[in-house]
This record gives structure tokens, sequence and C-alpha cells, in this order.
């Protein structure tokens, strides 16, 4: 199957016992005939996440399921989801299901399709119309008018959690905590483009958010300074030749 496998969907997962199952069986049914896997990486969840997964496994023989042994964020999970990956090509999910598994394989396509730019790596959802309330929204559009302008990374919406990568550029990302906030930028320091495209979102299903406002701002301006930092240290030899 590693041969084979050309989409790997990596999902991050905490205490989502309530959206596991039925996220599943969207993604399942949005990639049926593909040749795919589906990992969900259980951030050491406190409530029934992990036997939810395990639960599941036989039902869909696409699932393999990964468990922290210590919570250690989102970031981590999908980073430890996309080191475990057999595909080439990696889509990630928010686990709470407001990213619509049916728009994965537009991304897909846009991303392999035969015209796209050689540097192209990355197609990241740009929620056109956003299911959250209005607080949260005003938050989201404050932090993300700060982070474009300073790291001018063209994004309109880093905090979307769909999108499409190919796993040899994610992995030659640098890793920090909360970094799948600042994929753009870190994108584009690296030499390579990505793209964007309007995808649907929806409401939260089961369970609560993991964050809130004033701790997404706070770790955003600590985060900032830090990818900030690291992009204008960064040198890039624009590849390398063999002689």
């Amino acid at each position: 199957m590693a041969e084979t496998l050309e989409f790997s969907i990596v999902v991050p997962m905490h205490n989502e016992a309530g959206n596991a199952a039925g996220l599943i069986e969207e993604i399942a049914a949005a990639l049926d005939g593909r040749a795919y896997e589906m990992i969900m990486v259980d951030d050491a969840s406190s409530d029934d996440t992990r036997a939810v997964l395990a639960g599941l496994k036989n039902n869909y023989p696409t699932l393999r399921v990964l468990s922290h042994r210590s919570n250690s964020g989102q970031s981590r999970a999908i980073r430890t989801g996309v080191r475990a990956a057999r595909g080439r090509v990696i889509g990630t999910l928010d686990g709470d299901g407001q990213n619509d598994p049916a728009d994965l394989p537009d991304l897909y396509r846009s991303l392999t399709r035969a015209d796209a730019p050689a540097d192209l790596v990355m197609v990241m959802g740009r929620r056109a119309s956003r299911k959250d309330t209005a607080w949260k929204r005003f938050g989201s559009k404050f932090a993300n008018s700060i982070r474009r302008r300073l790291l001018r990374d063209d994004c309109d919406d880093s905090g979307c959690g769909i999108k499409v990568i190919k796993r040899d550029a994610y992995l030659s990302l640098p890793y920090f905590d909360h970094m799948h906030r600042y994929m753009p930028a870190l994108v584009k320091a690296e030499g390579y483009a990505a793209e964007f495209m309007d995808v649907n979102h929806r409401p939260r299903g089961a369970g609560k958010s993991n964050y809130t406002n004033f701790g997404r701002l706070w770790a955003a301006l600590s985060d900032l300074r830090g990818v900030t930092w690291l992009i204008r240290r960064r040198r890039n030899p624009g590849g390398a030749d063999e002689v």
C-alpha cells in the first residue's frame, strides 16, 4: 500500500469523541475510490476520543490511529501524523468537523494539476462564510490583519485547518508549537509557493472549542515575534546542483 498511496489525510484530535465517527465517515465518502489513508492523531484526550477511534478501525480499512502519551498541541499532532504518513500529498482537517471533507478532492486536484507552478507545494482553504460567533470572527480577523501586515504572506485566513501540502515540503519546514497557524509564511520563506481556495465552513458539531479569543491572541503575539525572527534568519540557496 505504501507504494501506491497518493493522499494521506491527517486529523489532530483533542476531546473530539462526539465528532470522530461522523468526520471519519465523511472523509471516507469524499475519497471513495482513491488510494488514500486517514491518520487520526489523538492528542492525549481526557474524554473517550481514543477509544472511539480505535473502535472504528474495523469499519474503515484506511483508518490509522496514533495517540500521544502526553498532550502536545495541534501542531505537534499534525507533525506526528505527517511523519507517519505514506502518501506524497498530505491533507489536513480540524477534528471538530467544521472543515468539510468534501473540499479535499478539489484542493488535491488544484495542487496536482498539470499546469501547476513548479514551486507550488500547498493549496490552503479560505473560509468564504464562517459559521462561528461574531466575537470569534472578530478575533480571527484582527489577528489575521496583524499577521498579514507583518509577515506579508498573502493569506487572508491562516486559521483555516483544511489544506493540502506535499509531504516532503512540509517536513522541510521548521517545527515549533502553533506552526500550523503560519504555514503560508513558512512555505514562502522556504522558497515555495502557496495558493488559496474558497472552502465550505460549518458549525461545530459536538463538544467545545479548545481555544479562546484571548488565548489565541496572546499566543499569536508571542508567535509573531518568533516567526518574524525565524524568517529573517533563514537563508535560501535556491536549490542545489550535484557537480
